[in-house]
């Protein structure tokens, strides 16, 4: 059953097309042979019906909170959903396709030994060059041109490949600057295709603290790892200068980059300022600090009651609360938080 995604009438809302991991998937690992799956309580606790949909939130999820900031109820449904329900197939496609994949990352092999399959993003940005193909048909190829470049193309990739490195950097026989080097060249190369294929606006998500996510505190004293928080800081420098190389070599390439690390440090430095109570534990997970382990029901996580006090809602993403703090700042936010314009800005 795919997901309502209606655009409210007040204004006219631009097409998305959604790229990424788990902050923006919104099921399309239920589609594959992945083990990062969110499609088992107690994610979707409070989605409409609480359905676990494959969201890993509590309810809607950062996709979908952009996506409601641009004037839709929420994310459009999964690429993989629908091509399996071919109903109307075509008809979908001209409203939005989200691609995203938990544990997927810049890199084809990121993921794939924690997660088994995943949908990397160059295997995303093939997916859309079907869905591109297919809108050519249906509106013939000058207007398809010019519906291409009015679409938003949201992006948040990047964490899971930073966990690999740190995770298996003997594996992977680089230093850090060598392997930040592969994963710009490489975000570049995804971004140009993108491109080649009529995109020309990007709205793009940096990566958030890692180092202060529960998983990882869980097991450092509840203190922050600082090499995962350099790494993003770095991470943000490198995609900054690939959009502005993009930007100055290719017409009408325009984008926003949002520094999810400086929104995220705002959050924890200052909870009670946006409503929060508790910024080091997950709401729900097991053991030290609910990060030692996932929000399954099967294993008898903990689940805490008032998940609108939280930051993190499992031991690595955000709760629905937290996603809907991020997405008003994506959209209306000054340049210490989105540049060198706001996602509102970029739909104009």
């Amino acid at each position: 059953m795919l997901d309502i995604y209606v655009a409210n009438e007040v204004k006219a809302a631009p097409t998305l097309f959604i790229f990424g991991d788990s902050t923006f998937d919104v099921g399309t690992n239920n589609f594959i042979n992945s083990t990062a799956k969110a499609n088992v309580p107690y994610y979707g606790i409070d989605f409409p019906y609480s359905v676990a949909t494959g969201r890993f939130s509590n309810g809607l999820n950062t996709a979908d909170q952009i996506a409601k900031q641009f004037g839709y109820q929420r994310s459009p449904p999964p690429f993989l959903a629908l091509e399996k329900f071919q109903n109307g197939f075509k008809q979908n496609i001209l409203r939005g396709v989200n691609f995203a994949s938990a544990g997927s990352g810049i890199l084809s092999q990121t993921g794939q030994k924690q997660w088994q399959e995943v949908v990397f993003f160059g295997k995303q940005v093939q997916q859309f060059a079907q869905v591109r193909g297919n809108i050519t048909q249906i509106l013939g190829a000058a207007k398809a041109d010019s519906f291409i470049s009015k679409a938003v193309f949201l992006i948040s990739t990047g964490s899971n490949d930073i966990f690999d490195f740190a995770n298996n950097n003997t594996e992977f026989h680089v230093g850090v600057e060598e392997y930040l080097s592969i994963l710009q060249l490489t975000y570049f190369s995804h971004l140009k295709n993108l491109y080649e294929l009529g995109a020309r606006k990007f709205g793009i998500l940096s990566v958030a603290p890692i180092g202060c996510c529960p998983a990882v505190t869980s097991g450092n004293g509840g203190n922050c790892v600082k090499p995962l928080n350099d790494f993003a800081i770095v991470f943000h420098r490198a995609i900054q200068a690939l959009l502005q190389k993009l930007s100055s070599g290719f017409e009408d390439f325009e984008f926003s980059l949002a520094n999810t690390f400086e929104m995220t440090s705002d959050l924890l430095k200052s909870p009670s300022t946006f409503g929060l109570k508790d910024t080091q534990s997950a709401c729900c997970g097991l053991g030290k600090f609910n990060g030692e382990g996932p929000c399954l029901k099967s294993l008898n996580a903990n689940l805490c009651k008032n998940r609108d006090d939280f930051l993190f809602w499992d031991w690595f993403h955000p709760t629905e609360k937290a996603s809907e703090l991020a997405a008003v700042t994506l959209f209306t936010g000054g340049k210490e938080f989105v540049s060198p314009k706001n996602f509102g800005q970029l739909a104009c």
